[in-house]
């Protein structure tokens, strides 16, 4: 994929998935602007990839915060043609009966309210430019209960649901929504997954895991044509086929 030209938003790009798919789409040409809470790994970050890049502070649960993202990244690049929503948390890891509530809803108000935030906010300047694409970074929590995940899986669910609903509504504008589920990550995350050993997943071999630049590399295979099959639906890359389209071997 030749991306030049093109600005691309991700959020929670100061570490894993994120940070990888800004280098990846940075090298494919692209300008990236980078939206995380960490300010300071961001810099670093932009830094690392150069004037192509800009850092944006942005917690994404405060629409406020991810509409001026949304507005920095157009005044610095002249637009927006793909977001990816990429930023999750899987703290705090408990059962339902004995669950903070105050942080269940923090994890709901990044991971499902953050994807809305950020589909509204690139709606703005998407649909009048005729359209874009917006990818969003998926789990297969989303569609199956794992043990003190309720938090996880219900915002997946919702946020996968979110892809097929913005499918729905805007295709016919211009708008390609997908999803991606990659499966699992050797990332910061997986350290935590695994520091709780509660479920099953926690006790998988770290070597097991895919490495990061793998989801980043899907994702920028997804904003081509090669894609368009999967509009409004979610790619898993456990699939060896999908795999293998992707170069990912």
């Amino acid at each position: 994929m030749d991306m030049t030209g093109k600005t691309v938003l991700i959020t929670g790009a100061s570490r894993g998935i994120g940070a990888d798919a800004a280098r990846v789409f940075a090298a494919a040409g692209a300008n990236v602007a980078l939206a995380a809470r960490s300010s300071s790994a961001l810099e670093a970050l932009a830094a690392e990839i150069g004037e192509g890049a800009i850092a944006l502070a942005c917690d994404v649960s405060r629409y406020d915060q991810v509409e001026a993202a949304v507005a920095a990244t157009v005044e610095r690049f002249g637009g927006l043609d793909v977001l990816i929503n990429n930023a999750g948390v899987i703290e705090p890891i408990s059962h339902m009966g004995r669950a903070d509530p105050e942080g269940w809803g923090r994890a709901i108000d990044i991971n499902l309210k953050g994807v809305f935030h950020g589909m509204r906010a690139a709606l703005e300047v998407m649909k009048p430019a005729g359209g874009g694409t917006i990818l969003t970074v998926s789990s297969g929590a989303a569609h199956n209960p794992v043990e003190a995940w309720s938090h996880y899986c219900a915002s997946k669910a919702g946020a996968a649901m979110l892809t097929r609903c913005l499918d729905l509504e805007e295709r016919a504008n211009g708008i390609r929504a997908i999803g991606l589920s990659p499966g699992t990550v050797a990332t910061q995350m997986q350290r935590e997954i695994a520091a709780s050993g509660i479920n099953p997943v926690s006790r998988i071999p770290w070597e097991d895991h895919i490495p990061p630049d793998w989801p980043a590399r899907a994702l920028l295979w997804m904003c081509g044509p090669d894609a368009d099959e999967f509009l409004g639906a979610e790619i898993a890359l456990r699939d060896e086929g999908i795999r293998r389209r992707i170069g990912l071997t």
